[in-house]
């Protein structure tokens, strides 16, 4: 797959703006394949299974930006908490403060987005929209000094309905603004809306993202033997 690689990666940045970040999902994916992508200028990576990052952080270039898009258990945050840039699936009060007391012990500020439940499947993670209000509402998250709440992330339900992918991808940009005008109008570092992936980044862009998530469309299928 890797000689494959570059050409994709050409192919999905000439399909979103400059203004897009893109996350190349490399979950599943070998570190040739990552590589492949380093080469061509690409730094930001996302994994998924704590493991697998490991070995990857440990022989791949060290200026990788590392972002951590899958469903992260608090007894795992300690692992990856040393160099991790962003994790993007925070969906609890209690993931946070153990994200905050893992940057604590490493001295470091780590920064997280809060995940957002709005698909229709069950099988999702994340806050709903009134759970997550609630809980910056309540504040005690303000005296977590190591983590920086940097905006938010959310999948559309994997449906061939773009009408409905549209108006899960409002939601949850509705939502970013309420903030944005609210609780952290005074904070810039609260910036980041992370949605979309290959099967519906070119609907996500349209729909306010600035950060889209794209695996597929580069590395190919996964592979599941990683």
């Amino acid at each position: 797959m890797t000689a494959n690689v570059a050409d994709n990666l050409k192919s999905v940045l000439n399909l979103i703006p400059k203004t897009v970040q893109l996350v190349a999902v490399s979950k599943y994916h070998t570190a040739e394949d990552i590589a492949a992508a380093y080469q061509c200028g690409q730094r930001i990576f996302g994994e998924s299974h704590v493991q697998e990052l490991e070995k990857k952080q440990a022989t791949l270039p060290k200026d990788i930006i590392w972002h951590f898009i899958g469903h992260l258990q608090t007894n795992k945050v300690k692992y990856i908490a040393p160099y991790i840039n962003l994790i993007e699936t925070v969906d609890s009060f209690k993931l946070l403060k153990e994200i905050n007391k893992q940057a604590l012990k490493n001295n470091r500020i780590i920064d997280v987005l809060l995940e957002l439940h709005i698909a229709q499947e069950e099988t999702k993670y994340g806050f709903t929209i009134d759970a997550c209000r609630k809980m910056l509402t309540e504040e005690d998250w303000k005296s977590l000094k190591n983590i920086r709440i940097c905006g938010l992330m959310m999948m559309a339900s994997h449906v061939d309905n773009q009408d409905q992918i549209e108006q899960e991808f409002m939601t949850a940009a509705n939502f970013f603004d309420e903030l944005k005008e609210g609780i952290f109008a005074h904070d810039a570092n609260f910036c980041k809306r992370s949605w979309g992936m290959s099967h519906d980044y070119k609907i996500a862009v349209k729909c306010k993202s600035n950060m889209v998530r794209i695996g597929t469309a580069i590395f190919g299928p996964a592979n599941l033997s990683i």
